[in-house]
């Protein structure tokens, strides 16, 4: 399969000086505040008053707590957005030869391993729709469409990217957890999901699953 047609998002134009350092306190301040509390626990003031800058610098800066955790997630979405564009298979192209189906998996289990280590950044990031509307989710939905259009030349690839990515809501991954479902569980759900998807546009028979079996059991 070739590169798919996508690009990462474009570079911040260079800073000032001041501006540079104010940035890095702000962030530092916020992550050291977000790791001690919960994100959800951390008001924008407090990341202020943690920083030792004006509320307005923050604000002007950053424009909400959505937008804070966006950018403290910005290196994590950048390493990931890498590895789907010019990356090894089966998450990247690769060398080509592995399936749309594959690479479906594996940008799935991606996503769900980043919800594992930043599931409250992305829950504040969403917040106010501020994660759908953010460049790198734009791509993500771009991403799958591409994939879905090539695995179901005549499915809905729009309708079936939505679904899936809904799948991957950053609330309801924090509530599957705290039910137990542990993370290789929602993986196979996330494989499951999509050869559902794949199955029901293409008309193939799905290979039956197997029923997870828990601890209790």
């Amino acid at each position: 399969m070739d590169p798919l047609p996508l690009t990462a998002a474009p570079a911040a134009p260079a800073e000032r000086a001041d501006a540079a350092r104010n940035r890095e306190r702000i962030l530092c301040a916020a992550a050291r505040l977000f790791t001690e509390r919960g994100a959800e626990h951390v008001s924008m003031d407090d990341v202020a008053e943690e920083a030792g800058v004006g509320k307005g610098t923050l604000y002007r800066r950053f424009g909400d707590k959505s937008g804070l955790a966006l950018a403290l997630l910005d290196e994590d979405d950048r390493r990931l957005q890498e590895a789907m564009i010019r990356g090894e298979a089966p998450l990247g192209p690769g060398g080509g030869g592995v399936s749309a189906r594959e690479r479906l998996h594996a940008f799935g289990e991606a996503y769900l391993e980043l919800l594992g280590r930043h599931s409250g950044l992305l829950a504040v990031a969403a917040e106010g729709g501020g994660l759908k509307g953010s460049p790198p989710w734009q791509l993500y939905r771009t991403h799958l469409v591409v994939l879905l259009s090539d695995a179901t030349p005549d499915g809905d690839a729009e309708l079936g990217a939505e679904l899936l990515l809904d799948a991957l809501n950053p609330g309801s991954y924090r509530f599957r957890r705290a039910q137990g479902f542990e993370p290789a569980r929602l993986a196979r759900g996330w494989r499951m999901l999509v050869d559902g998807w794949i199955a029901a546009s293409t008309g193939e028979v799905p290979a039956p699953a197997r029923r997870a079996v828990t601890p209790a059991e």
